[in-house]
């Protein structure tokens, strides 16, 4: 298996095909937005930049990784000749089904069809395709190239084949995956969120600011990031994306997400994305700046 299709540009798209073309596989990344292609094209190759300069990688590495990355704006085009094709779109059910029904349409009959999703039903995704056999989840960490862990998610007609293949695969990229089954949140985050939403609850309830229970974590669990910076890195909407599947799919209140969570959300305050979130991004430099809403807040 050499061809990988990537459907999608964003941040995890771009960190997707930047990883099997360094690894040497023929990548095409494919993308509605030519204007999200060349941004990703771009990101790729300051990231390349950046092992060059820290002597991980040689000048040649990254001129023939580029090299193993095509682009495109046509899907059906996109995954013609893929043994592989991984969609890396927006965590929105409705999107991924509408790209799995194409990609079901436009891929050779004998491709495995993999999602990056974070948290949605791979079962629910495989079924409108003919081949639900070949789909499969496989959920890699931000950033991509750098992070270990691939989340490897068999839907409930997902074949051993594909499974060891896929699995398989993921070595190749020097990557460690961990085999999960079809439930909401799947592993990751069933207990990373949860995490994320009673941060938020604490806070909401006043019990401590945002550096503080940032900090308790970092300091007092070891976390290299305290849970309210990681959400907004992740973006808030796929926090609460990612809340209401597990809330909807497990029908326990426990997952209901925290109000302060869809009221920044629908604010637009969606972490380092829009600007702001728990913190400012937008000061221009690497100090954390609580975001002036949560400033100076008292406890109750």
């Amino acid at each position: 298996m050499k061809n990988v299709t990537v459907i999608g540009a964003g941040t995890m798209g771009n960190g997707i095909a930047h990883t099997f073309a360094q690894f040497g596989y023929q990548v095409n990344l494919v993308d509605v937005s030519q204007e999200n292609l060349d941004k990703a094209i771009a990101t790729i190759s300051k990231n390349l930049g950046r092992m060059v300069e820290k002597e991980k990688i040689t000048e040649q590495d990254k001129n023939a990784t580029l090299g193993n990355i095509t682009t495109g704006t046509d899907l059906k085009s996109g995954v013609a000749n893929a043994e592989l094709v991984v969609e890396a779109a927006t965590e929105n059910v409705d999107l991924k089904l509408k790209i799995f029904k194409d990609m079901d349409a436009f891929a050779p009959e004998g491709a495995i069809l993999a999602t990056n999703t974070s948290s949605i039903s791979i079962t629910k995704i495989a079924a409108v395709t003919s081949r639900p056999d070949k789909v499969i989840g496989m959920h890699f960490m931000n950033p991509v190239p750098i992070m270990k862990l691939v989340e490897i998610i068999r839907g409930y007609d997902t074949s051993d084949e594909v499974t060891e293949t896929i699995m398989a695969a993921s070595k190749t990229l020097n990557k460690v995956p961990v085999e999960v089954n079809d439930y909401p949140g799947f592993v990751a985050n069933r207990i990373l969120m949860p995490m994320i939403n009673e941060a938020i609850i604490t806070l909401n309830e006043g019990v401590a600011g945002v550096e503080e229970i940032d900090t308790v974590m970092k300091l007092g669990m070891a976390h290299p990031m305290g849970p309210l910076q990681l959400a907004d890195f992740i973006g808030l909407d796929v926090c609460l994306a990612i809340m209401n599947v597990l809330y909807d799919g497990l029908g326990n209140d426990k997952y209901a997400p925290c109000p302060l969570l869809v009221n920044m959300v629908t604010a637009g305050k969606l972490g380092v994305k829009s600007g702001e979130g728990f913190y400012s991004w937008t000061h221009g430099t690497k100090d954390l700046v609580v975001a002036n809403n949560f400033k100076n807040k008292q406890l109750a």
